[in-house]
């Protein structure tokens, strides 16, 4: 990926309704050019898709929580199952260390989040740390600082 892509993926990540014509104003390209640019960024898997964001306290889900939990071999594919049954686990990450998983919850209230957590408890041991802020919401990547610095990539 070249400087340009970076460029325009920058403004994909900071308005993903942008049109080609504006991406093409920012990026100094023709609109066939960034039209082909984005094309194959797509095919490539770079972007992977075109969302919202959506505020989860405004949409009713004041609480949120990071759940760490520790699910035995034999039960991971069942756990993984169960995990897509419940819309409010809104991100799932297989890690290393202690815990098998972290999740991030959505919920309504303490007394959700505790139903939430008696659903997965079937699987195995759960540390639960409830968010109170987020001083440094999800962003977009920005250009590999190796990458700035003249490696080709």
């Amino acid at each position: 990926m070249d400087e340009l892509d970076w460029k325009v993926l920058a403004l994909l990540q900071a308005n993903g309704r942008i049109s080609y014509t504006e991406l093409a104003r920012h990026v100094h390209l023709s609109v066939p050019a960034v039209t082909e640019r984005v094309k194959r960024l797509e095919s490539a898997g770079v972007i992977e898709g075109y969302t919202a964001r959506v505020n989860p306290a405004a949409a009713g889900y004041p609480v949120s929580a990071l759940i760490g939990i520790t699910v035995p071999q034999p039960a991971k594919a069942k756990f993984l199952k169960l995990l897509e049954t419940i819309p409010e686990v809104v991100e799932c990450h297989h890690v290393t260390g202690a815990d098998s998983y972290v999740m991030r919850f959505v919920a309504i209230s303490m007394a959700h989040l505790e139903q939430l957590i008696e659903r997965i408890n079937l699987y195995g041991e759960t540390r639960t740390s409830i968010v109170m802020s987020t001083p440094l919401p999800a962003r977009g990547l920005a250009r590999p600082a190796a990458a700035s610095k003249g490696s080709r990539g």
